[in-house]
């Protein structure tokens, strides 16, 4: 079971909407990924992101896609790329992650409550 937190603890994730505005592959990373850089809209501009979807996607086909990510964990430097979000993803029945997005279009940078 997973472990139980308050709505506080809830509250001070903040996960946004943007749009991936490019995605190219990443072969430095250990595991196979791609580099994202998206949009988040004023308040936040773009940053940037690897993520780890080479099984479900292309850095083709990602740009304009909206992404779901939480937007205040501290940046992370994978190799010499520095992840600024991490986009928010679930494993599918292989194992593969698929992204989370929302079910309609909404302006970039909204936040998820």
């Amino acid at each position: 079971m997973a472990e139980q937190i308050n709505i506080d603890d809830f509250l001070r994730i903040d996960i946004r909407t943007g749009t991936i505005l490019r995605a190219e592959p990443f072969p430095e990373a250990r595991k196979p990924a791609i580099k994202l850089w998206i949009d988040f809209g004023p308040e936040l501009g773009e940053k940037k992101t690897s993520a780890q979807i080479t099984k479900n996607y292309a850095p083709d086909i990602l740009p304009g896609r909206q992404v779901l990510a939480v937007v205040n964990f501290p940046p992370r430097q994978i190799g010499k790329f520095m992840s600024e979000v991490l986009v928010l993803g679930i494993d599918d029945e292989h194992g593969a992650l698929a992204l989370m997005t929302p079910d309609r279009p909404v302006p970039n940078g909204r936040r998820l409550y």
